[in-house]
């Protein structure tokens, strides 16, 4: 999904646009800060999996030319609720720029591209360890909803 940015969207002398292929070491880095490291090859291939779905999108943010987060979107057809939601796959901004803002420059432009991809809802995960996460959601008017399983499948 591409999505054009207004010159409102540069708040806080930050620009915002999707990832490239280039921008794989720049993936890898923001996703190592998040505490999921990977190797450049396999940064190259996340990003190539993204860029080859309609139905995702990765946006990279940058303060004065340098790296400073990113946010990954991912958006399905919810059974339930009949209707499309957002699912934030990952929001992550660098150590060094935390506190200024561009986490929720970021949500927001999450929550634009949610509403303009025809997104009834915009959900996220946050580990039960990120507790500084939970607090920053929930200021930006994320509240719980639910309790998540998960079960590593393994190779069959």
């Amino acid at each position: 999904m591409s999505h054009a940015f207004s010159p409102g969207h540069h708040a806080l002398d930050v620009d915002l646009r999707n990832v490239v292929p280039a921008d794989a070491d720049d993936v890898a880095h923001l996703l190592a800060e998040l505490g999921y490291p990977c190797d450049l090859a396999d940064a190259s291939e996340r990003v190539s999996a993204i860029l080859a779905n309609d139905r995702q999108a990765l946006v990279l943010a940058r303060r004065n030319g340098a790296v400073c987060g990113l946010v990954a979107l991912d958006f399905m057809y919810y059974l339930p609720l009949g209707t499309t939601t957002c699912r934030v796959t990952a929001l992550v901004v660098t150590t060094s720029a935390q506190g200024m803002g561009i986490g929720r420059h970021l949500l927001k432009e999450a929550e634009r591209r949610a509403r303009a991809g025809g997104a009834a809802r915009i959900e996220l995960t946050s580990g039960a360890q990120r507790t500084e996460a939970h607090a920053f959601y929930q200021a930006c008017g994320y509240s719980g909803s639910s309790v998540r399983f998960v079960k590593a499948l393994g190779s069959a």
